[in-house]
């Protein structure tokens, strides 16, 4: 169930938000105390189970949300009516931006993962962006950002042997250099992120495990062989 906090309480450290660990990359992270005397609107934070659907494509596009945690994944339907996934959502991402510009939805949100949200009013960020050129910037950023990373999908991972795509994606999922661990999905979802049957994206990653290139800690959780698997991505 979403829980309303004021923005201005949010982001002053009270209602949860206090501790948040993305307070200074989130999206309203620069706004001056002068903006928040100007905000009334809630926002409102919730969990998304696995498999729930945060918006769908033609919705329309009232809200944008920051994920505090977890994963999503941003899905496209083709005329056969089979998916594909154009792009994941982690921490600190901001989905629904075509709302800035008062479009619908151009896909459909899904958790992959339980995920935490933040979902604030579009018309609040058009209202603040028009005035605030730090948040217009952020903005811009956020924006560069989601088109880098479509254009890195394109490139990366729906080009190649499908070996090397897994590879690449894997790659992608490692959550940082240190731990050198990432949380896997369904094998029908990896498939339709790269373009490939779930049926050799399951012996691929089988193949990936037996020679202790992925090494399993929990349900779809692994320590990844970074080396090796940069090689193989790069065939």
């Amino acid at each position: 169930m979403a829980k309303g906090v004021i923005l201005r309480d949010a982001w002053s450290g009270e209602a949860n938000c206090q501790n948040c660990v993305l307070r200074t990359s989130a999206l309203f992270a620069g706004l001056k105390q002068a903006d928040f005397e100007r905000i009334h609107d809630p926002i409102d934070q919730f969990t998304l189970k696995p498999s729930a659907s945060l918006y769908r494509a033609g919705d329309a596009g009232d809200y944008l949300f920051t994920v505090r945690s977890g994963t999503l994944k941003l899905v496209q339907y083709l005329p056969d009516g089979s998916q594909r996934i154009v792009r994941i959502v982690r921490a600190s991402d901001v989905l629904g931006l075509e709302a800035i510009l008062e479009q619908t939805y151009q896909h459909d949100a899904v958790a992959l993962h339980s995920s935490e949200i933040c979902r604030y009013p579009a018309r609040l960020v058009r209202d603040l962006g028009r005035d605030n050129p730090d948040l217009y910037r952020e903005l811009m950023t956020r924006w560069q950002r989601a088109l880098a990373e479509a254009d890195a999908w394109l490139t990366e991972l729906s080009t190649g042997a499908a070996r090397a795509r897994i590879a690449r994606l894997v790659l992608r999922l490692v959550f940082n250099s240190t731990t050198c661990e990432c949380h896997l999905f369904s094998r029908e979802d990896m498939g339709a992120m790269l373009g490939v049957t779930t049926e050799t994206t399951s012996r691929t990653i089988a193949e990936f495990k037996r020679q202790n290139l992925l090494t399993e800690i929990g349900s779809n959780r692994f320590v990844v062989d970074l080396p090796n698997l940069r090689h193989i991505a790069e065939d």
